[in-house]
């Protein structure tokens, strides 16, 4: 035990040195504690430790309290997540007349997500209500029918706050914390102010080629029900005792939440297998924190990373699958272990191209479709993925190649002598193929 414990406090402590994580760690399997520790700091200005009490904003992690909010409100018979949102929405617009509670709980509604808008940064600077957020997107086109398509969707999750609001007789803030936080204990878990005292919140920062800066302002009204609460990893650990131990739902709720529908995502969480082994999980991400949050059911694994640093690419993530690999037996080698060797410069240029990916796997489940772009810089091999930030690729054979932040490798595929026709990406745990278009 000590040996693994040793390894894990190992891999941590590798991203903490490259700037690329500091927050909270709690690792718990079979009832034991084998991680629970701070890292770095929660204000950088007054050299503030994190530490197991330190709060964070946890993002996207709540989503799976809003959809507990909405399963608890059908088994009060206020809903059933097969109505159509209509029923409760009288001047939806007629685009929605398809949209079914179900759609919005597993990003399948067709909704678009507003926070892809170009516009978004503008608007996320003052207060708004859950009826202005929802103006800002009902007037547009559905990307896809209901339920043939899977689209990420913190729209989606607006309107689920929305309906919990207005069915269950009281604020959001309030429904998750009556409902949800006191009877479980959850003293340090909150909705997140800009206004609230709340001791021993951490500060969020955002990495820069020049080090750490404080985050951008965030409204805390506009992640709303998709994202807006803060809470502690013993508080998330006490969440995740409860909700699969059957206290909170019954079982016939708690088995629609866990059951994945399109690209894996049930309600609020995602089910994804990592070394074979199946785990409930999410991602969260918002100005200044990212987050990560996995259950193994029969290693009885869990892990949860409170990150108050907005580093590059999926770092929380590839951090919580690195621990999980140690925690099922497996080896996981460091960036920093793998050794590089030299390849020709005329052997890099033949990897240069587009590879179109699909599917993806990224924080959120696989998306259907992503591009990688490899160039030749600087007698380097560069990769940039869509919507990523472009990483140096070094390699480990003439036909294996690594990346170190993100922690990534690329194999790449020739289907005749110097004919490269596809290359395989390897990343969090998850393989993907990318096709050579040119």
């Amino acid at each position: 035990m000590n040996k693994l414990v040793s390894r894990m406090e190992q891999v941590v402590q590798s991203y903490v040195a490259d700037k690329q994580f500091m927050g909270s760690i709690l690792v718990t399997q079979h009832g034991d504690i084998l991680l629970d520790k701070g890292y770095g700091y929660a204000n950088i200005e007054w050299q503030i430790q994190n530490s197991p009490t330190t709060k964070f904003r946890i993002a996207s992690l709540t989503k799976q309290f809003t959809a507990v909010a909405i399963l608890l409100l059908e088994e009060q018979d206020k809903l059933k997540i097969t109505d159509r949102l209509n029923k409760y929405m009288p001047d939806a617009p007629s685009a929605w007349r398809d949209v079914t509670i179900f759609h919005l709980l597993n990003h399948t509604s067709g909704i678009p997500n507003y926070t892809k808008f170009p516009d978004f940064s503008a608007f996320t600077t003052s207060t708004k209500t859950p009826e202005q957020q929802i103006a800002y997107f009902r007037d547009k086109e559905l990307n896809f029918k209901p339920g043939q398509d899977y689209e990420y969707n913190n729209s989606a999750y607006v309107l689920l706050g929305y309906l919990i609001e207005k069915l269950g007789g009281q604020s959001y803030q309030d429904f998750i914390v009556e409902h949800i936080f006191k009877p479980n204990a959850m003293n340090d878990s909150g909705y997140d102010s800009h206004t609230e005292i709340i001791l021993y919140r951490a500060s969020g920062y955002v990495v820069t080629p020049n080090g750490f800066r404080n985050a951008d302002y965030l409204d805390m009204s506009i992640p709303y029900s998709g994202g807006s609460l803060y809470s502690t990893t013993h508080d998330l650990l006490r969440w995740e005792e409860q909700l699969f131990g059957g206290k909170i739902l019954s079982s016939a709720s708690l088995n629609k939440m866990i059951t994945p529908y399109i690209n894996n995502y049930g309600f609020g969480i995602m089910v994804q297998s990592v070394d074979a082994k199946q785990a409930i999980m999410h991602a969260g991400g918002t100005s200044g924190f990212s987050t990560f949050m996995l259950y193994s059911p029969k290693e009885q694994l869990t892990v949860i990373i409170l990150s108050n640093l907005n580093p590059l690419g999926f770092v929380v993530q590839d951090l919580a699958f690195k621990i999980a690999t140690l925690a099922h037996g497996n080896a996981v080698t460091l960036p920093s272990e793998r050794k590089k060797i030299i390849v020709s410069s005329k052997m890099l240029a033949k990897y240069v191209g587009t590879y179109n990916v699909n599917p993806y796997i990224g924080p959120y489940g696989p998306t259907s479709f992503k591009q990688i772009i490899l160039t030749f810089e600087n007698d380097n091999l560069m990769m940039h993925i869509t919507n990523e930030p472009k990483i140096q690729l070094f390699p480990e054979s003439e036909t294996q190649f690594f990346g170190k932040i993100p922690d990534v490798q690329l194999k790449f595929i020739n289907n005749a002598p110097d004919n490269v026709s596809h290359l395989v990406l390897h990343q969090d745990g998850e393989d993907s193929t990318g096709i050579k278009i040119h």
